[in-house]
């Protein structure tokens, strides 16, 4: 059943068994997945079934640096959904290194293990419509796919990793009527909760206070309460309810996303063969081939997790002759601005662009016609632009994860929403360790892709460093503001994701993550999900 808080009476007190509060990925997994015959459950969503310009006004706030992160409003949505309305549908696990304790990783390791979420990685991928589980080229291309660049071989890098894609999956219009008909299950649209309230231990949710956009107010009197609400929301309305669970002043620290760009100039050796596309998986997913540091590598050199995937040169670059890439340039003022950020330079076009779209008038139009039929028309869409650049050159597309530091943070801002609720303040941060990582494993890859005699690299440790910081903080990866812990004294939730010190407050979502891996966060998140609504079920 699905209803509207514009309709509920001012003062109304509601009271339910389970009460999920955010409709993103993490709060609709749960909800499909939680059923208990003796607990109804009230999913609460700040939005609607669309977005609305006023009702995500409410995710405005504050930024310390605007030079190294972005509008706090960016890549969040507030509707059923969440961010999966604008996501680009990429999937991969963590690997089983990205739970261990990591001497040289400060603050690492996670109370559970790669082996105890493994169980829900593979309903988490078929939620978020990604094929099979199977994210090695050799397990998912049983008859062989062709790697990024043939002839590289390395001890340090495996080029068998494969990332996914989601069609993508928005979850708020695929499992919309799901939710309706779902057996004791409520979802309030309209509905942004705006405190939580304790009992006078301070050790159990009493009630939640809820505003509808017209300014109404209500209670709901729930057994159990999942704040399912980002990386960001979570710590603000914790933070601004008096910060229940904040006894060593945690929520909020530990702010990640993951250190991400494009750098350096890569040539093939003559004669070798490059593939830096998509591949199709017999089951309709696009996958792609990536070159990913191994465990090993990663202890013997003191760095993080990272991954490169062959790359385009930046489009702004005209030096590509790609007419594609150069229609791009002229296509900015039609794209979304997270996408813009990745094209490099904002000038206009100039003549050289104009020169690469006439000389390549057969290849721009081509790319044209298979971006109309395999993305803008398809069901299952082509995940993004991959075209080979027409001078030979291409580029290395690197992620990487970022190291948690308790002085990148979220804290509440002197001004307020509409709602009288603080405004949250980022002060993102990153560390010697994030740019020693991504330097590191650049180096490490020039030197294999040359002494493998597959092609050279050319570029320096300063431009690696200002690329992997052009963009600051990468996406819409809000990891890690109410990290997972063993103990109260360095984390703000238990390995059951409930917040220490209380009774029946849980979190849900990318908050959770004590560390971010390099991985795109989404899968993980919804599998933490499921596992929390397995838990919550027999509890």
């Amino acid at each position: 059943m699905i209803e509207d808080a514009r309709c509920v009476p001012s003062g109304l007190a509601i009271e339910t068994g389970l009460c999920i509060v955010g409709g993103g990925p993490a709060g609709i997994a749960l909800a499909l997945r939680y059923a208990h015959p003796a607990r109804p459950t009230l999913l609460l969503e700040s939005g609607g079934i669309d977005t609305d310009p006023a009702t995500d006004l409410l995710n405005e706030g504050e930024v310390e640096d605007p030079a190294l992160h972005p509008p706090a409003a960016l890549y969040r949505r507030r509707a059923l959904g969440g961010a999966t309305g604008i996501w680009g549908g990429r999937c991969a696990p963590l690997d089983p290194i990205d739970f261990a304790p990591r001497a040289w990783m400060p603050h690492s390791g996670w109370p559970i293990t790669h082996e105890t979420l493994r169980p829900y990685y593979e309903p988490a991928n078929a939620l978020c419509e990604a094929g099979a589980f199977a994210y090695t080229s050799a397990a998912a291309f049983p008859a062989g796919l062709s790697p990024p660049l043939e002839g590289f071989t390395s001890s340090r890098f495996t080029d068998d990793a494969l990332e996914r894609f989601s069609c993508p999956t928005d979850f708020g219009a695929r499992y919309r009527d799901a939710l309706a008909r779902r057996p004791g299950l409520s979802i309030l649209l309209h509905a942004t909760a705006i405190g939580i309230e304790t009992d006078e231990r301070r050790e159990a949710v009493a009630a939640l206070n809820v505003a509808a956009p017209s300014g109404l107010t209500f209670t709901v009197r729930a057994e159990i309460v999942v704040l399912a609400t980002g990386g960001l929301e979570t710590p603000r309305l914790l933070l601004a309810s008096g910060g229940i669970g904040t006894a060593r002043d945690l929520i909020g620290r530990y702010y990640m996303c993951h250190i991400a760009g494009v750098t350096g100039r890569l040539h093939p050796a003559p004669g070798r063969a490059v593939a830096h596309g998509y591949g199709i998986a017999a089951d309709g997913t696009y996958c792609r081939r990536r070159l990913a540091l191994r465990p090993e590598a990663q202890a013997s050199l003191g760095i993080g997790n990272f991954i490169a995937r062959l790359h385009h040169p930046r489009p702004a670059d005209p030096a590509h002759r790609t007419g594609a890439l150069s229609a791009l340039q002229f296509a900015r003022p039609f794209l979304r601005p997270e996408y813009t950020l990745r094209l490099g330079a904002s000038e206009r076009p100039s003549w050289p662009h104009i020169r690469n779209v006439l000389l390549d008038l057969p290849g721009t139009a081509g790319f044209a016609a298979t971006w109309l039929r395999r993305r803008r028309f398809a069901v299952r869409k082509f995940p993004s632009v991959a075209v080979p650049p027409r001078a030979g050159i291409y580029a290395l597309d690197f992620h990487a994860e970022q190291a948690p530091d308790p002085q990148s943070r979220i804290t509440l801002a002197a001004t307020r929403d509409r709602h009288g609720v603080p405004r949250l303040r980022i002060a993102w941060r990153y560390s010697a360790l994030d740019l020693r990582t991504v330097r590191e494993a650049v180096a490490a890859l020039a030197a294999d892709l040359r002494n493998s005699g597959a092609g050279h690299l050319d570029y320096t440790p300063d431009e690696v460093a200002a690329d992997a910081l052009r963009e600051g903080a990468y996406g819409g990866h809000h990891l890690g503001t109410a990290r997972m812990s063993a103990s109260p004294r360095t984390g703000v939730v238990d390995e059951n994701c409930r917040v220490h010190g209380t009774r029946n407050l849980y979190v849900a979502g990318g908050a959770v993550f004590p560390t971010s891996g390099q991985a795109n966060p989404t899968l993980t998140i919804v599998a933490l999900a499921l596992r929390l609504a397995d838990h919550l079920r027999a509890a």
